[in-house]
């Protein structure tokens, strides 16, 4: 095998560790879906030798991984010492960092500059860090959305420190529609749903986790031509009244597209929702996401309707 690679396999810290030829390339996720995406289509290239770390080898999906041949080893993101002897030996990272687990921007950032400054110290040649904008500071503090800014920081840290990187910025997931986006039943006994998101007539990009995965294979196998990198992702860029669409012909149901302000959305009683609210502003300005780079660097990446025909099922109860 060539390669070697580490993801997070169970939604919890993990790293992921990749070899190429006689060098080692490793991954920190913290999102075991995207860190499983990159994990399983390194397996699926048969040229990545993989290796999984996760705070609980006995997670189910840990065992997954190992089951399709990733070798799986314990650590934390909160503890270096875990870490060094994980990411021993790579040449390569895939990081992505977790606000939502953790709740907290400024540990989050920790952890994201621990494994950056480890992977310096260890000669790693190559970071794929899973970042975002740092909001905060692009609009002079006017808009503070939490789980982009911790990543945003991390991003320039990793510049800062000089580690070879490329940071990618993904898109909302197209997942987000099985539960935070999820279509709600009218009121009033109308039947059908509405969809609420906050973006008025302005269109919002798109792209499944699932897809993240064969872009990081891509990248890895490209090294030269993606170090220095910030790559904004995206599968398709739709309007919410063409997301409902979507979701009305796919699930055969009425689903329309709600009016909703983000300032009408930040009062939705569910945590976060100030921040989504003002994640919803910040997409509102069209951050920079490219359909084209995307599909060249999968060029199987799905659109909305084709990623929702082959997830009907999480929509059966509607």
């Amino acid at each position: 095998k060539r390669k070697e690679i580490l993801p997070n396999p169970d939604c919890h810290p993990a790293d992921v560790t990749f070899k190429h030829k006689s060098a080692n390339l490793e991954s920190s996720s913290q999102t075991g879906a995207q860190g499983g995406s990159v994990a399983k289509a390194l397996l699926s290239d048969g040229s990545f030798h993989v290796r999984a770390v996760t705070r609980n080898p006995r997670k189910r999906a840990a065992r997954e991984l190992a089951r399709l041949g990733a070798e799986v080893v314990k650590a934390d993101l909160e503890r270096p010492e875990s870490l060094r002897v994980a990411l021993g030996g790579a040449s390569a990272i895939f990081l992505v960092t977790d606000y939502w687990e953790l709740g907290d921007k400024e540990r989050e950032v920790a952890q994201g500059k621990t494994v950056g400054d480890l992977a310096k110290k260890l000669g790693v040649r190559h970071v794929v860090f899973s970042g975002l904008e740092d909001v905060s500071r692009l609009t002079g503090g006017r808009l503070q959305v939490s789980h982009f800014d911790g990543k945003g920081e991390v991003e320039r840290h990793l510049r800062h420190i000089g580690l070879p990187a490329t940071c990618l910025r993904m898109a909302s997931y197209f997942e987000n529609f099985i539960e935070h986006f999820r279509p709600q039943p009218e009121g009033g006994g109308r039947g059908g749903y509405r969809l609420e998101i906050p973006m008025a007539d302005i269109p919002m990009d798109g792209m499944s986790v699932e897809d993240l995965g064969p872009v990081v294979v891509t990248i890895l196998k490209n090294r030269s031509e993606y170090v220095g990198k910030d790559i904004g992702l995206s599968a398709e860029r739709l309007t919410v009244q063409q997301y409902a669409e979507v979701l009305s012909r796919q699930l055969n149901r009425s689903v329309r597209a709600a009016e909703i302000s983000p300032e009408e959305y930040e009062k939705l009683a569910f945590p976060g929702a100030q921040d989504l609210a003002n994640m919803f502003r910040f997409y509102r300005t069209r951050p920079e996401r490219d359909l084209n780079v995307t599909r060249r660097l999968n060029p199987a990446v799905l659109g909305f309707e084709e990623w929702l025909s082959r997830n009907l099922h999480h929509f059966a109860d509607l």
